[in-house]
């Protein structure tokens, strides 16, 4: 509604809005969306959210759908942040929470992405959407398409479990099975996409998906009264999730949401597909690709539960990066 252009996330190169892009021409790295806070700081406060629609799509004006007759919505979004205190007292922790993003549409947080993905292809006028998966991913954007009556392609891992490649297929998407881990699977969708029309919409390769995992940042602030835990845990696989908190914390201190102070965040992976931990632990800004062991798709698949922790338990740095003790796979 407010962006004022795409930006590349390494280079800084700008691009036009209203047309499709998926990554920077010329460094090939992501693109993410750039808002006109400013102008909206004067119309979009803490307390004009009071009342609104309990989902994701609260933060509208922070978000890229132009048109509402766009939003392909299931309702996903403003889930339960839940005070653990059991699991708290066990750790000597007070003040412990569970965000459940079990309770999403799709029983994942994947939700969020793919609604954002899926909308902004509608927007666009996307015809057809393709993306690899082995398992939440391609269920939340087979639901998606269908809501939106969009076609939705799906090339998944041969080994991966029958329940994900149901749950595709029961929502009208087609599905590829592919002998081989999910890189195989984004490496055949990338020869094919061209010659059959196909909009790419794998992890990083769109700039929207990112902007619905933003709005875990904007629910973890407003559910906290708008002070920032001192320390979030987060399960990731390619890390849009942490990308989409950090970018909603720098947004909302833009706004005059919040301060300056942002969480230590600790990321968890699992040790066959830790792309994250080994890029921090070898002291890499960069990283592109990760060794993975031949079940590590499903290692990265399994997170239908997953959620993030945070604790208000005081930290030795808030804010800083945390040390490779802390980085956990």
């Amino acid at each position: 509604m407010h962006i004022k252009h795409l930006e590349c996330s390494f280079c800084q190169r700008q691009y036009p809005p209203r047309q499709l892009h998926n990554v920077c021409t010329e460094c090939g790295k992501p693109l993410l969306v750039r808002y006109d806070l400013q102008r909206i700081a004067k119309f979009m406060t803490k307390q004009t959210l009071f009342g609104r629609v309990s989902t994701m799509w609260r933060y509208r004006e922070v978000l890229p759908v132009r048109r509402e007759e766009h939003i392909v919505s299931l309702g996903e979004g403003w889930t339960p942040l839940i005070h653990a205190r059991a699991l708290g007292a066990s750790l000597k922790m007070d003040q412990l929470y569970v965000k459940d993003e079990s309770l999403n549409p799709t029983q994942s947080f994947k939700a969020r992405g793919m609604a954002m993905a899926v909308s902004m292809a509608k927007e666009l006028g996307v015809k057809k959407i393709v993306a690899p998966s082995a398992g939440n991913a391609g269920g939340a954007l087979a639901a998606y398409c269908a809501r939106a009556g969009i076609e939705a392609f799906i090339f998944m891992p041969r080994d991966t479990p029958r329940a994900n490649v149901i749950e595709c297929e029961l929502s009208g998407a087609q599905v590829t099975l592919i002998d081989g881990l999910i890189t195989d699977c984004g490496a055949e969708i990338a020869r094919r996409k061209d010659a059959n029309g196909w909009f790419d919409v794998s992890t990083l390769k769109e700039p929207y998906r990112v902007e619905g995992k933003k709005t875990l940042g904007y629910e973890i602030a407003e559910q906290s009264s708008w002070v920032l835990p001192d320390v979030i845990i987060y399960p990731t696989g390619g890390g849009t999730g942490l990308i989409g908190m950090w970018k909603a914390f720098d947004e909302m201190q833009q706004l005059g949401w919040i301060d300056g102070k942002r969480p230590r965040m600790i990321v968890v992976q699992a040790e066959g597909c830790a792309p994250i931990v080994n890029a921090f632990l070898a002291g890499e800004r960069l990283r592109k690709s990760s060794p993975m062991r031949r079940r590590s798709h499903r290692d990265c698949a399994f997170r239908k539960r997953s959620a993030i922790f945070s604790s208000s338990t005081p930290s030795k740095s808030p804010g800083a990066r945390p040390s490779p003790s802390a980085m956990k796979s």
